[in-house]
């Protein structure tokens, strides 16, 4: 009977490295060697109880986490065991196994994050900074907050993406970097899901502001180095950073920039389906619960709108 070790070895390289893409292959590849060898590795096939898998779970939500030796997140056991689950089933269908045990462990509930945007004040600033900037590349913060492009989609767009006379941004790739041979690349990639490639809208202002750009350019990539070439995603989550430092923003992390656009496409009145195809989503519903709740501020506004029509001057109180 094979050990976890050698049938995960076998699973990921015979069968699962030409059907993934080389970053997910880097992900299982590194979850196996990192989280699930060292511990359960030793096992035979038939050997993984759910007693043992339970344990290795609970392990790894009080101290699974080996930068810090803390507890791992929900969602990071979620894609551990999924890896796990995923494995043992190709095994049970090639007849090496019978093992069903990982489909019985119990896993807590991710805590669904909140939603978090900049509000219009903030916006105005990060706008207003990036359009009077110097560096081309900030210009790239902008197309965020008013498309709602993920930052791969960013760093990949060209310039034959944009259609100036029709206004319209197609989305067909996104950029990260992969490990190939142990050198770190930056490579291109078409989107996750189907309902990633989409065609965005352009507001009229901000393709003005692209033809600009696009007059003086030295690199088909819209946002690219000096040396021409595609911007690392980290190294312009740093660009953005150093923009929050200087204009006093507080800092949020780079997707809020997606967030701020559909919370302000929410509270112009756009469909929520509209919202969702611009996003990417795969549905409707996915836009609906991730962006139910709107900012503060427009709250208060509805609320103000809502007492004028109540007409609260009118009543009186009444002391029984």
């Amino acid at each position: 009977m094979e050990k976890l070790s050698v049938w995960l070895d076998l699973w990921l390289n015979k069968f699962m490295k030409n059907i993934i893409k080389q970053r997910t292959y880097d992900k299982y590849l590194y979850v196996i060697n990192k989280q699930i060898n060292p511990v359960l590795g030793e096992y035979n096939l038939n050997e993984l109880s759910p007693f043992i898998l339970q344990d290795f779970v609970t392990e790894k939500l009080k101290k699974g986490n080996l930068k810090t030796g803390q507890g791992l997140s929900v969602s990071s056991i979620v894609g551990i065991m999924n890896v796990l689950k995923e494995s043992l089933r190709y095994a049970r269908d090639l007849g090496l196994c019978d093992n069903i045990s990982a489909e019985k462990v119990k896993i807590p509930k991710p805590m669904e994050k909140m939603v978090t945007a900049f509000n219009r004040e903030d916006e105005e600033k990060i706008v207003a900074y990036c359009l009077n900037s110097s560096r081309n590349n900030h210009i790239g913060v902008v197309i965020c907050l008013y498309t709602g492009i993920r930052i791969g989609e960013l760093l990949a767009l060209t310039w034959d993406d944009i259609d100036f006379d029709k206004m319209l941004l197609s989305v067909n790739k996104t950029a990260y970097k992969v490990k190939i041979n142990g050198q770190n690349k930056i490579m291109t990639y078409p989107p996750k899901t189907r309902s990633s490639v989409r065609v965005i809208p352009i507001a009229d202002k901000l393709c003005n502001i692209l033809k600009e750009m696009k007059e003086k350019a030295r690199s088909n990539y819209v946002i690219s180095t000096k040396f021409n070439k595609r911007v690392e995603t980290r190294a312009y989550q740093k660009t953005y950073q150093c923009i929050l430092n200087k204009i006093g923003v507080e800092y949020k992390n780079f997707h809020c920039l997606r967030h701020t656009f559909a919370t302000r496409a929410i509270e112009i009145g756009m469909d929520v389906k509209t919202l969702s195809e611009i996003l990417g989503h795969a549905n409707s519903a996915i836009t609906l619960s991730r962006y139910v709740h709107s900012m503060i501020e427009y709250k208060v506004e509805m609320i103000n709108k809502m007492e004028k029509i109540f007409n609260f001057g009118n009543l009186h109180k009444v002391i029984l």
